[in-house]
């Protein structure tokens, strides 16, 4: 496995980075404590190629690998001080994207990647349940046939972007006897009559991407809406998982990048009885082991995103990294609150709000106890 970059992805990452920094943070933490959502940062990330990076050339993308793509999110992550932007155009690109590239039909691919690459068009990934939580693939909405048409009912719940969103892959049962293997999934667009998006729900951080739920009532579409035939739901869920599961938390390499810099910073100009506070062990061991955890996470989440490129199992290795990463930013956020005492707890600081988000990390994309299930199973447990 090679992870060396070319001079060119060395000169995109720092060109990533500087544009993250000079534009998407501004009034972050206004934009926090408001709920607020900056779609027109969204747009001008979207104009800086970052929904195109993964996306290839026959659609208008820049037909990177994910491991170069992976590269310029975490120079997205320590550039742009916003956890939530940076999430939700993972979650987009990963999530509602790839599976529409990897299972649309032609005419599909044509109507929404392109909206897609360019941020005029937002999508959203819909199939948590109030009821299913963990589990997947116990859904209540179910979709019936009825002739050219298909009729959905039921309510998806915390979907990332769906108060913003204009189209939807939304699960349902469409075969009541066939258990995981009875569920389909289909592109919606989401001023569709019978189809109704909340409000964003205030949460504990990742605050600046909405959350909501889709309320689907005799919401009938027409059959062209299935996304790949009836019954593969699950496959279309397990492979946009392997996808996002992989590759979601790269911006949080570069934010915990970020985060130790500004640590070893403070460490340095902060003194006391006469020495920089970084001089005692209690200090610099943190800032050892902030380290130790960023170069453990860049390696498990290059060697995924290697092995994705590869076009090889990469089950384990993709719930490992999830865990190990989304642990680590926590930690990471936890120790960096320790360094700067009671200035860390501070609004102004900004590790208050990072360490908000870092929680999320753990839970979004199939929590951490659900990532070890899969580890566990893999070695035979």
């Amino acid at each position: 496995m090679d992870f060396s970059r070319s001079a060119e992805e060395n000169a995109k990452y720092q060109q990533t980075k500087d544009f993250a920094g000079a534009v998407l943070n501004g009034d972050v933490i206004e934009r926090d404590l408001g709920n607020v959502f900056p779609a027109d940062l969204w747009k001008r990330s979207a104009e800086q190629g970052v929904l195109s990076w993964f996306m290839p050339r026959d659609c208008g993308g820049d037909g990177r690998t994910a491991l170069a793509t992976s590269y310029l999110l975490e120079a997205m992550g320590h550039g742009c001080h916003d956890n939530g932007l940076t999430f939700a155009l993972g979650a987009q690109l990963w999530s509602v994207q790839k599976p529409i590239l990897q299972f649309g039909k032609v005419d599909q691919i044509e109507r929404y990647i392109p909206g897609l690459m360019k941020g005029a068009v937002m999508g959203a990934f819909a199939i948590t349940e109030s009821g299913s939580g963990s589990d997947a693939f116990a859904l209540s909405t179910t979709a019936q046939r009825d002739g050219d048409s298909y009729i959905l009912n039921g309510e998806k719940c915390m979907i990332t972007l769906a108060p913003v969103a204009d189209v939807a892959i939304i699960f349902a049962v469409t075969n009541p006897d066939a258990g995981q293997w009875g569920l389909s999934s289909f592109l919606v667009d989401t001023k569709t009559e019978g189809l109704s998006l909340s409000d964003n729900i205030p949460k504990m951080g990742l605050r600046t991407v909405p959350f909501g739920n889709i309320t689907l009532d005799n919401c009938r579409i027409p059959v062209a809406c299935l996304l790949g035939a009836e019954g593969s739901g699950c496959s279309i869920f397990n492979y946009s998982q392997s996808w996002e599961r992989s590759l979601v938390l790269a911006p949080q390499l570069g934010a915990m990048q970020r985060i130790i810099d500004q640590s070893i910073a403070f460490s340095k100009q902060r003194t006391r009885s006469g020495q920089s506070i970084g001089k005692y062990q209690s200090i610099s061991h943190r800032i050892a082991n902030m380290q130790i955890r960023l170069e453990t996470s860049r390696l498990l989440l290059y060697k995924t995103a290697w092995l994705l490129d590869s076009g090889k199992q990469s089950v384990t290795e993709a719930a490992m990294a999830k865990t190990h990463i989304s642990e680590a930013f926590v930690a990471t956020c936890s120790d960096a609150i320790a360094i700067h005492g009671g200035s860390g707890y501070l609004t102004e600081t900004e590790l208050e709000r990072q360490s908000r988000d870092a929680l999320g990390a753990t839970l979004y994309g199939g929590t951490v106890d659900i990532q070890r299930n899969i580890i566990a199973g893999m070695l035979g447990v």
